[in-house]
C-alpha cells in the first residue's frame, strides 16, 4: 500500500483498562488473552446458553473462555481488529482466497436479525480526479493520477439505521437482555468496544429511521462501528479509502457520473437537491451504478478514511492503494454528494471536506467526538479487503484511540 505522506495517526498506549467507560466484560479479558494479541484468529467460539436461532447460525461450537485476570493490554478499542478478531463466522459465499472466487454476499450480524449486502469489487487501475474540462470540476480533484486497487468488497447499499443502531444505541445488547441469553465470545469481544454516548436529540431529524441512511456520525464512530461490526462477524470490516471509492463509484466508467455526462439524467439514478423533498431517502431506490452498487451519486455523502488533501502522484508509474491518514480533525473526506446538492457535487470526482461547523448545535463541553449535529446529509457504507491486513497495516485504518480516550477523561465519566 502507498501512502501518500509519510504521516500516521499517533497511536499510545493507555497504560490502564477502561472497564468503566468502556464497558470491558471480564469475559472478554480471557478471550483476548486466549488469542495472545496476534494476527492467528481463534478456531473456536462458545454456543451461549438459550440463544435465538438465529443468533445461533454460523457459530463454531467450542469451550467456554475460562475467565482471567483483567489486563490493560487486551483493550480490543486499543488494539487493531485483526490481531483479536475470532473465526469468521459461517455465510454462504463470504469467503475466498483468491479475486476470482470473490461472489456476492449476504452478511448476518448474528443475534439481531439485521443483514446487508456485500458487492464483490475487482482490483483495477484508474485515473482518479477529473479533467479540466469536466463541467463542475474544482482544483482539488487534481491532477488526474493513475491508481491501482486491491479488490475489495463493498457495501451494496449506505448503512441504515437498522445496522448503525445495534451498536450505536445499544439495540444488540438490548435484544439479548430481552431474550435473555448470555453472550457467545463474539458478543463479548463486541461489547468491549467503544459506544457513543447518548445523543442529546433524534439524530434522524424526523426524516426516517426504517430502511433510510445513518447520519450525523463522526468519521470516528463510522470507524468504530466497522470495527464493532468485525468483531460480531469474524470478517474485517473498515471504511473505504478516497482511491476504493471512487474508483468502486466509476465502476470502470470515466465520464463525470457513472451513468455519463449529462446531469440531467440524475433523476433516475440519484437523490439530490431537486429531486429529494429536502431530506434523505430510503436506501436502494435509485438505478444502481454498472457494478451494483445504489447511491453512490446523492442520498447521503460517505465518509472515507483520507482526509481532504491534494493529489500527489507516483514517483514513478502508477500509485497503489493510496492513502492518506488525517492529522488533524478537519478536514477529513466525504464523497458522493448528497440530497442536500447540485449536481455537480454528486460527480464521480467530487470531494467534500468536513468542518467545524458540522457540531454548530452540540450542547455539549467538550463536544462530542461521536455526532456531527448539523450534518444531517454524511453517512457512510463499508468495505472488506480480499487481503486481511497484519496488524500493523491495520492501524492505518483504525480509528484514533487516544481521541477517544482524551474525551472519556474530560467528560470525567459524565454520558
Amino acid at each position: 500500500m502507498t501512502i501518500c505522506t509519510p504521516r500516521r495517526v499517533e497511536r499510545r498506549g493507555s497504560g490502564r483498562l477502561f472497564l468503566g467507560q468502556f464497558q470491558v466484560p471480564v469475559g472478554i479479558i480471557a478471550i483476548l488473552l486466549g488469542i495472545g494479541c496476534t494476527a492467528k484468529r481463534a478456531e473456536d467460539g462458545a454456543q451461549p446458553a438459550a440463544m435465538p436461532e438465529a443468533a445461533k447460525a454460523g457459530d463454531a461450537a467450542g469451550p467456554s473462555p475460562a475467565v482471567a485476570v483483567p489486563d490493560a493490554k487486551n483493550d480490543p478499542t486499543e488494539l487493531p481488529a485483526v490481531s483479536w478478531m475470532l473465526k469468521a463466522r459461517a455465510v454462504e459465499n463470504a469467503e475466498a482466497k483468491t479475486e476470482a472466487e470473490m461472489k456476492p454476499y449476504t452478511e448476518q450480524v448474528a443475534g439481531n436479525g439485521v443483514k446487508f449486502d456485500m458487492v464483490p469489487i475487482r482490483g483495477g487501475k484508474f485515473l482518479m480526479g477529473s479533467p479540466q474540462g469536466e463541467e463542475g470540476r474544482k482544483d482539488d480533484e487534481g491532477p488526474q493520477r493513475e491508481v491501482a486497487v486491491d479488490p475489495f468488497w463493498m457495501g451494496k447499499c449506505e448503512v441504515t439505521w437498522e445496522e448503525y443502531e445495534q451498536w450505536a444505541m445499544e439495540l444488540d445488547l438490548q435484544q439479548r437482555d430481552k431474550a435473555k441469553y448470555q453472550p457467545n465470545p463474539y458478543d463479548q469481544l463486541a461489547d468491549a468496544i467503544a459506544r457513543p454516548s447518548k445523543p442529546y436529540s433524534d439524530m434522524t431529524f424526523g426524516m426516517g429511521r426504517k430502511d433510510y441512511p445513518a447520519i450525523c456520525m463522526t468519521q470516528l464512530a463510522a470507524q468504530m462501528y466497522c470495527k464493532w461490526l468485525s468483531a460480531k462477524t469474524g470478517r474485517y470490516y473498515r471504511l473505504p479509502t478516497e482511491a476504493e471509492w471512487e474508483y468502486a463509484c466509476r465502476a470502470g466508467t470515466t465520464t463525470a457520473y457513472s451513468f455519463g455526462d449529462d446531469p440531467d439524467d440524475l433523476e433516475d439514478h440519484a437523490w439530490y437537491y431537486d429531486n429529494s423533498d429536502e431530506k434523505y431517502q430510503k436506501v436502494g431506490r435509485k438505478k444502481p451504478n454498472p457494478w451494483g452498487l445504489y447511491d453512490m451519486h446523492g442520498n447521503v455523502a460517505e465518509w472515507v478514511l483520507d482526509e481532504v488533501a491534494p493529489y500527489e502522484q507516483a514517483a514513478e508509474g502508477v500509485l497503489r492503494n493510496p492513502l492518506v491518514a488525517p492529522q488533524a480533525e478537519h478536514p477529513r473526506c466525504v464523497r458522493g454528494g448528497s440530497w442536500d446538492d447540485d449536481p455537480e457535487d454528486l460527480r464521480s470526482a467530487a470531494r467534500r471536506g468536513s468542518e467545524k461547523d458540522w457540531k454548530m448545535q452540540d450542547p455539549q463541553i467538550p463536544q462530542s467526538i461521536w455526532y456531527h449535529t448539523d450534518a444531517t446529509f454524511v453517512g457512510f457504507r463499508v468495505v472488506r479487503p480480499l487481503r486481511v491486513p497484519t496488524p500493523e497495516e491495520a492501524r492505518l485504518y483504525e480509528p484514533e484511540v487516544g481521541t477517544v480516550r482524551e474525551y472519556r477523561e474530560a467528560q470525567a465519566g459524565k454520558q
